[in-house]
């Protein structure tokens, strides 16, 4: 960065510390807001962009070889008029960054020059051609598109310190999402009473990277098929180097069949398992020396003294006596009510 950008934003730092100091108000006779006589001008040479580090995303996917390797591995368009499988693919992950719910949102980023420009792009698909794009992709075409991605994402673990590598933690979980479509393909309702899919992902919990996501019809449980996609995460963890790989799940992911496979590779997971009955015998027969409370460490320090509480007793006995009050000048009430009857 040049030292004149730099000494700017040293400057800029300094005078909002100094308006956000600490001070000792006095009552105001006028609101904080107010309004200045402010005037609108279309700069010749500056503009703006409130997604300003989408030019980065693309620096950072050209530099680490992902626009290539899509190019020359995704083969889904003949013929390249204007756009080729990069654009499309980073097209639509970039609108998911700059706040995008859908593919008609493109739209919105097509028509932003600023936009373009930071892009290096003289224009970008339109939501008929991504939507055109999105129905090429085959089940084996999208788990192509995954490696691809896995395969760049290994040279970018590969440039981490060595402490990087001393365990790998495997999340699996399943998501139901919703769709307001009425005849899509492989939708169907959910346990939760919802219309959609249950995708199944698997991700690094240590960066919170997505190594896989598998669509799945709305009525599949949560472990369907997930066994094989972790055991896929797995190899990668394996491949650049980690020294340990943790598994966790919930309890559908205790799938017994695998767990001797997944401990015989030398990994450790951490499932929840069902409150079956032979297990609560099993527990409630273990020996008091081999189990031990789990303590939880705060999640923050109290800086501020803990309020004294009520004493129980006393607050009863006072609303007793209260009671008991009320309950005696009711009756008194009712008593004299009847001597008026006489």
């Amino acid at each position: 960065m040049k030292k004149k950008i730099t000494k700017k934003l040293k400057r800029r730092k300094q005078r909002i510390q100094y308006r956000l100091r600490e001070i000792h108000w006095k009552e105001q006779d006028k609101p904080m807001f107010s309004a200045k006589n402010i005037h609108y001008d279309i700069a010749d040479r500056s503009r703006g962009l409130a997604y300003g580090g989408i030019g980065c995303m693309q620096l950072l996917a050209k530099q680490t070889g992902l626009v290539q390797a899509i190019n020359d591995q995704l083969k889904l368009l003949k013929r390249h008029v204007p756009y080729y499988e990069s654009d499309h693919v980073l097209n639509i992950a970039y609108n998911i960054l700059c706040n995008g719910d859908c593919l008609e949102d493109l739209e919105r980023l097509r028509n932003d020059e600023v936009y373009l420009d930071a892009l290096g792009a003289q224009r970008i698909p339109d939501p008929t051609t991504a939507g055109d794009f999105c129905r090429r992709f085959s089940q084996a075409d999208v788990e192509t598109l995954l490696d691809i991605i896995n395969g760049i994402r290994l040279r970018v673990w590969r440039t981490q310190p060595d402490e990087f590598f001393e365990e790998a933690v495997i999340d699996a979980d399943g998501m139901i999402v919703e769709t307001t479509g009425e005849c899509k393909e492989g939708m169907n309702i959910s346990y939760k009473g919802i219309w959609g899919y249950h995708p199944l992902v698997v991700s690094l919990a240590n960066t919170a990277e997505p190594l896989y996501l598998v669509n799945r019809s709305g009525n599949c449980t949560s472990s369907e098929g997930a066994a094989k996609y972790i055991d896929r995460a797995m190899d990668l963890c394996d491949t650049v180097g980690f020294r340990n790989i943790l598994a966790r799940g919930d309890t559908d992911f205790s799938q017994t069949k695998y767990l001797d496979r997944w401990d015989g590779r030398g990994t450790r997971f951490i499932f929840g398992i069902n409150a079956m009955p032979n297990l609560i015998e099993i527990a409630d027969n273990l020996s008091e020396s081999l189990w031990r409370p789990l303590l939880r460490p705060a999640k923050y320090e109290v800086k501020t003294q803990p309020r004294r509480r009520t004493d129980l007793w006393e607050q009863t006995k006072r609303d007793l006596d209260t009671r008991q009050e009320w309950s005696g000048l009711l009756f008194y009430l009712e008593l004299l009510s009847e001597f008026q009857k006489m």
